[in-house]
C-alpha cells in the first residue's frame, strides 16, 4: 500500500477512536500536485493551502504562476507538470479533456499508483472525436483508459470555478461534490479533500457511475446540496 494510503488509514483509525470528524482536522497535511492551473486548479490550490496542505501548481511556463504562488504563501510552490506529478501524493488533474491522453503518456511513471482526481469534462466542440467517444462511454471509464495505473477518482467536474470560489465553506447546507472511483481508499482520500475545500462529498459509486454526473448530465447547473444530489441520483441517504 502506498505511503499516502497508510497515512490515511491511520487517520481513519484516529477518527474512530475519537468518535467524530475533528480527527480529520488532525490528519497530516498532504502534498498535492496540480496539473492544469486554470480557473479550477487555481481555486482548489487556494482552498487546499488554506486547509493546511502543500500544493505545487504547474505549467509548462511555471514562472508565470509565481505571482499566484507568492500570494498563496509558503505552502505553495511552482513547477512543470512533470514536477507536479512527482511532487504530489495526490494529483489534481484539471486540464482540457483533450490533453488527458497525453498526460497519461507523458507522466505515466510519476503518476503510477497515485490517487488522481480528474475534473476534466469531454466537450466534442473543443476536444474533437476523442471527446465524442468519452461522452458515449462516460468520462470515468474513458479517463481510466487514458490514465492506466493510477487510482482514479472523478471529482470536481460538476462544479464551476465561480462556485468553487464563492460557495466554499458556506453556512448551512454545503454544495455537494459527487465522487466516483473503483478504489475505496482513493475515494476516502478524495472525500477528505472535498471536505477540506469546504464542500460535502457524495460518493456515487464506481467509475461507471460517474456518467450520472458528467458535464452533460445537468448536475452542475443545479448546484445541489448533498441531500439534493442523493435525491437527484437516487442514492441512499
Amino acid at each position: 500500500m502506498p505511503r499516502l494510503l497508510h497515512r490515511f488509514a491511520a487517520a481513519l483509525g484516529l477518527l474512530v477512536l475519537l468518535g467524530g470528524a475533528p480527527a480529520l482536522v488532525q490528519a497530516e497535511a498532504l502534498r498535492i500536485g496540480i496539473i492544469g492551473t486554470g480557473n479550477i486548479g487555481s481555486a482548489l490550490a487556494r482552498l487546499w493551502v488554506e486547509a493546511g496542505h502543500e500544493v505545487m501548481i504547474s505549467s509548462r511556463n511555471p514562472e508565470r504562476l509565481q505571482p499566484l504562488a507568492d500570494e498563496l504563501g509558503e505552502r505553495a510552490r511552482v513547477g512543470t507538470p512533470r514536477e507536479a506529478a512527482a511532487f504530489g501524493e495526490v494529483i489534481m488533474l484539471a486540464v482540457p479533456y483533450g490533453a488527458t491522453p497525453q498526460v497519461g503518456r507523458d507522466y505515466a511513471t510519476e503518476l503510477a499508483g497515485k490517487v488522481v482526481l480528474d475534473a476534466g469534462n469531454p466537450r466534442p466542440g473543443r476536444d474533437g472525436p476523442m471527446a465524442e467517444a468519452a461522452v458515449e462511454m462516460g468520462a470515468g471509464l474513458a479517463s481510466q483508459q487514458f490514465l492506466p495505473g493510477v487510482r482514479l477518482v472523478r471529482a470536481f467536474n460538476a462544479i464551476s470555478a465561480h462556485n468553487l470560489r464563492s460557495q466554499a465553506h458556506r453556512s448551512g447546507e454545503k454544495l455537494a461534490i459527487p465522487l466516483a472511483a473503483d478504489d475505496e481508499a482513493a475515494l476516502q482520500v478524495a472525500a477528505r479533500l472535498v471536505t477540506d475545500a469546504g464542500f460535502d462529498p457524495v460518493i456515487v459509486g464506481p467509475l461507471v457511475s460517474a456518467k450520472s454526473f458528467d458535464f452533460n448530465s445537468g448536475v452542475s447547473a443545479r448546484m445541489p446540496t448533498a441531500r439534493e444530489l442523493r435525491e437527484l441520483l437516487g442514492l441512499q441517504p
